[in-house]
């Protein structure tokens, strides 16, 4: 049972949002009102009576999280922001879509305050709500693991809308698979089931049963009805009984069905595909305030009571507030060291002398840097118990393993190689590459946590919805990414990244970082964890490559640079021995060794030679004009690039004398070193290249 009243008021407050919605709508010119209008009741209730949200303060630890999957609707949270007073103003209802206005078309992150991600791309936000699941539960464990269930300041639910669309993308079948396998039953999804696409009835292509579906996924699985007789009933104390029984529900994330019509309660737009993606017009507005008793000649109407009412959430959410902060209070007094790590993540900081957990590659002959990436992640987590990670099932080969460390997954899902505990800290996503980069953004929005997840570099093409979302948001996530390119051999050309470099790059505010050797590698990871904006991805070799011999500073003279100036993204790691460079050797990772290995050709023949490595173009863009210039002077327009991969991103660093070595079509099945001669990608070929740079006009 519930102790939610439904009154009178909060009916005119739904009815106040889904007019609100048509009516922006319509002065926008474009949008969708169609499910906005049937969902305000929905929104309603979860705003004004079932989450634990505070308008004032959009950063609470305590709040449930709310994610509006069907991001298209996003009027349905618009008009609650607005009337729940969480910063919204009624001019920026009015204003949706429009330039400069926090009411984007779709829900942004960061654009406006207590939206918990960006969604639209459909299906991301249901999937990356798994993800803030996985966080919370995460969390709990670090800091208050004893503690009863639904006793600790760090138990939330987390509350997701979704509609036929969401649930159609193939991203939300992996996501939900995993939820049931991880026994989520902090995760609630209200499916609005109204069997309306852009194509109208949802009949044409989709037919399954959803909570049977669900059922399988080991869901718990409820149904509320609003239709009877092809009319709407809005039942919304059955709803309110749905949501009470799902949160009783501690081994099971819940989806509750919620079979409805979108539109309604327009007289003619409901239930059709018309009321999706279009205003509904004037007229069809005009009838429909009437139908609720508004003045059908007033727009963007508020009645003055439930403006009161709606705006009094912050005072009714006052004693849960005090209640929860009572509860944190107690808890800091009790966990000393726990409060300063949280401390410590809400800061965004890494403990004092971090550098110091390194690992050390001194006398390592070679080694590849998937390897020493697992290196360097073991090395931290003994400082880091935030950090925490896995694997597309690939854990053996992105060596992506926390060694010693109890996997996440409930007790009896343990297996002879991993044991498993909820609080674990080693991730298995299965070989279910989307839903780990959505999983993995929704931890990272969800907590102060650093999670990590692998797979080959190939297959980042099966992340690139969520890839994109992150650097959009502007979150740290971080992807690990081996193999790397042909060098990996025997697999072919199916799993032989050519182009991946190139079109990752292409993201805004994504940066690909690809290191050279093992010392590099750690330097990279210490790096990608002292930053807390945009995502990340390491790029790494399968096959070994030697670790380069180096100073503790600058290059001078035959001593190579120290790997410290990885950071920068782009460093001279091999300075000309005689005076100034002639020509500058310009190389990331695996192919370092050939330039460097250039350079001493180049040398004997008289040729000045500076090998830049560059494991990072964004990083490199960061630094100062000065730095630029002084790592690649304008005046040496001798150059060569070393990738093996697509030449396209380094022509900007080229200009018209610049020569690429680079590998311009499909691998192909053979062993990496013969690939690496067959493709050019050789020590002579940089060589040649560079003469033929010297020799350009």
């Amino acid at each position: 049972m519930t102790n939610i009243e439904w009154t009178e008021l909060d009916k005119r407050a739904a009815d106040t949002a889904r007019l609100l919605a048509a009516d922006a709508v319509e002065k926008a010119k474009g949008g969708h009102p169609g499910t906005a209008m049937s969902l305000a009741p929905v929104a309603t209730l979860l705003y004004q009576h079932v989450m634990n949200v505070d308008p004032t303060d959009k950063d609470w630890i305590g709040r449930d999280r709310f994610i509006l999957s069907n991001g298209h609707t996003s009027l349905t949270q618009y008009t609650q922001l607005f009337l729940g007073g969480f910063g919204l103003e009624l001019d920026d209802i009015k204003n949706i879509r429009s330039w400069g206005s926090p009411t984007a078309g779709h829900p942004e992150y960061g654009h406006v305050d207590h939206v918990e991600m960006t969604t639209g791309p459909l299906g991301q936000g249901l999937a990356t709500a798994v993800g803030f699941a996985y966080s919370q539960r995460f969390e709990r464990g670090l800091f208050d693991p004893e503690a009863p269930e639904g006793t600790s300041p760090f138990d939330h639910y987390v509350y997701v809308l979704a509609g036929d669309g969401c649930i159609q993308e193939g991203v939300t079948s992996e996501a939900s698979s995993l939820a049931g396998h991880q026994q989520l039953g902090n995760l609630i999804v209200i499916y609005d089931a109204n069997q309306i696409s852009i194509e109208d009835d949802t009949d044409i292509s989709f037919t399954e049963d959803v909570a049977k579906r669900y059922e399988a996924y080991g869901w718990d699985v409820r149904t509320v009805d609003w239709i009877a007789d092809n009319v709407v009933n809005e039942d919304v104390p059955a709803l309110a009984e749905a949501i009470a029984g799902a949160k009783a529900v501690k081994d099971k994330p819940s989806i509750i069905v919620l079979k409805n019509f979108i539109g309604y309660p327009a007289p003619n737009a409901q239930n059709t595909g018309a009321s999706h993606g279009a205003a509904l017009g004037a007229e069809e507005i005009r009838a429909t305030k009437e139908i609720l008793g508004f003045n059908p000649d007033e727009d963007f109407a508020v009645p003055a009571d439930v403006f009161e009412y709606t705006r009094g959430l912050a005072d009714r959410v006052r004693p849960k507030r005090e209640q929860w902060q009572a509860s944190f209070d107690d808890w800091a007094a009790r966990e000393p060291e726990r409060k300063a790590l949280f401390d410590r993540l809400e800061a965004g900081e890494l403990p004092e002398n971090i550098e110091a957990a390194l690992p050390s590659f001194e006398g390592v002959a070679k080694v590849s840097t998937r390897k020493a990436s697992g290196k360097t992640i073991n090395a931290l987590a003994e400082k880091l118990p935030e950090l925490w990670g896995g694997s597309a099932d690939l854990a053996g080969s992105n060596n992506t393993t926390i060694e010693g460390a109890k996997s996440f997954i409930p007790a009896e899902h343990s297996t002879s190689s991993y044991q498993g505990d909820k609080y674990g800290r080693v991730l298995h996503f299965g070989i279910r590459e989307h839903a780990m980069a959505a999983i993995l953004n929704g931890i990272t929005l969800g907590g102060r946590t650093r999670a990590f997840g692998g797979t080959f570099l190939i297959f980042s093409d099966y992340m690139r919805p969520a890839l994109r979302l992150a650097a959009l948001m502007n979150i740290p996530t971080t992807f690990v990414w081996t193999h790397d390119s042909i060098a990996l051999g025997g697999d072919g050309p199916t799993h032989q990244p050519v182009e991946t470099l190139t079109t990752l790059r292409a993201i805004p505010n994504f940066t690909i970082v690809r290191p050279a050797d093992g010392a590099e590698t750690a330097q990279a990871w210490l790096e990608t964890l002292r930053r807390n904006g945009g995502p990340i991805g390491l790029v790494l070799s399968r096959q070994d490559l030697p670790v380069f011999e180096r100073g503790t500073g600058a290059a001078a003279g035959d001593e190579l640079a120290s790997a410290s100036f990885t950071s920068r993204g782009g460093y001279i790691l091999a300075e000309a021995r005689n005076g100034a460079p002639e020509v500058v050797l310009i190389a990331t990772g695996s192919e370092v060794q050939l330039a460097v290995a250039a350079r001493e050709i180049l040398e004997a023949e008289g040729v000045a030679t500076r090998v830049v490595s560059m494991p990072s173009q964004e990083w490199f863009a960061e630094q100062s004009a000065e730095y630029q210039e002084e790592v690649l002077p304008a005046a040496v327009t001798a150059r060569v690039s070393v990738e093996a991969g697509l030449a396209l991103t380094w022509a900007p660093y080229l200009g018209t004398r610049g020569r690429s070595v680079s590998v311009e079509e499909f691998g192909a099945s053979a062993d990496g070193d013969e690939l690496l001669e067959r493709y050019g990608i050789t020590t002579d070929a940089v060589v040649a290249a560079a003469r033929e740079s010297l020799a350009a006009n």
